[in-house]
């Protein structure tokens, strides 16, 4: 299969576009390489690897490349909150405009696997999980636009759309920015945190599970194909005050404490029903505790520094 990444240099595609390669698929990767990242260098070797430094916001590039793929992952993102907000312009243009360029350039034979996100969600109801049915109320520019971006594409039909939960792990482009892997780092590094409204909860995922997804709807797009998934750990529901918890399971001189003024920027706060995509067949093959071992081992090599999109 021919298949097209966009931003297949990020975070999440430098875990993906290795996949996809020992699968047997060309893969064409379309980057800016915005955080002069290094991260597909290992795949080089490869001969159905194809890389073009350029723009997904150039309408003829996309117009080129397009056509030619069997399937289309459009993963290039302004991704997280507080980049949308610092550059709303930009966030527009790549996360809603270039999406919806690509698929008017689609064609109903091609496939459509498109990243989405669980922020959507916005502010959920105390111990009620969110499934693909509950009201979407995203709170912030990045989630409106993912949003609106999505329900575009499900209108369509020809497409699977992934609401994922919050990332963790190692990536060849790293990001320390995401919240398992920023509470890791600190207690690592610094051995301690203090967390606004610690209460807050989220559902987490591994970048792994997260590239094994995307090869999951591929293997099953005809069952899956128009609707919407929620990807997550189930048991991994949790509060940054139990993730602060889990962590210290691993590194056990690990403080945390609230504090008694201010608040989070970000008020997301949430449970989430993974079993859609459960019921598919697929399954998370890392867990919280084996993420947080892993980022431990990699955090003796790195240290805070270019590694955020923040």
């Amino acid at each position: 299969m021919d298949i097209l990444v966009t931003g297949g240099a990020g975070y999440l595609g430098s875990i993906l576009v290795p996949h996809l390669l020992g699968d047997g698929h060309k893969v064409t990767v379309l980057d800016n390489f915005m955080y002069q990242q290094t991260s597909l260098l290992d795949c080089c070797f490869d001969n159905r690897l194809t890389v073009i430094r350029g723009d997904v916001r150039d309408d003829r590039v996309l117009a080129d490349l397009v056509p030619r793929a069997d399937a289309i992952l459009p993963l290039a993102c302004l991704t997280g909150a507080p980049l949308c907000m610092r550059d709303p312009h930009t966030a527009k243009a790549v996360n809603y405009g270039a999406v919806k360029n690509i698929a008017e350039l689609m064609s109903p034979q091609q496939l459509l696997i498109f990243p989405s996100t669980n922020s959507g969600y916005g502010i959920g109801q105390p111990d009620i999980y969110c499934d693909e049915d509950t009201p979407l109320r995203p709170i912030s520019l990045y989630g409106r636009l993912k949003v609106d971006v999505e329900s575009r594409l499900l209108d369509k039909g020809h497409c699977v759309t992934f609401r994922f939960a919050t990332l963790f792990g190692i990536s060849p482009r790293m990001r320390l920015d995401l919240l398992v892997n920023d509470f890791t780092y600190r207690a690592v590094a610094e051995r301690f945190i203090v967390l606004f409204e610690p209460h807050f909860k989220r559902n987490y995922l591994h970048v792994r599970d997260a590239a094994r997804a995307f090869v999951h709807a591929l293997e099953h797009y005809q069952e899956m194909k128009g609707r919407p998934y929620n990807v997550g750990l189930s048991e991994a529901n949790l509060s940054k005050w139990e993730l602060c918890e889990r962590i210290r399971h691993h590194v056990p001189d690990f403080y945390f404490a609230v504090a008694d003024v201010g608040e989070d920027p970000d008020k997301r706060n949430y449970l989430v029903s993974n079993q859609r995509i459960e019921a598919t067949g697929f399954k998370p093959a890392v867990s919280l505790d084996d993420g947080i071992d892993e980022l431990i081992k990699a955090y003796q090599i790195l240290r805070r520094n270019q590694y955020a999109n923040a």
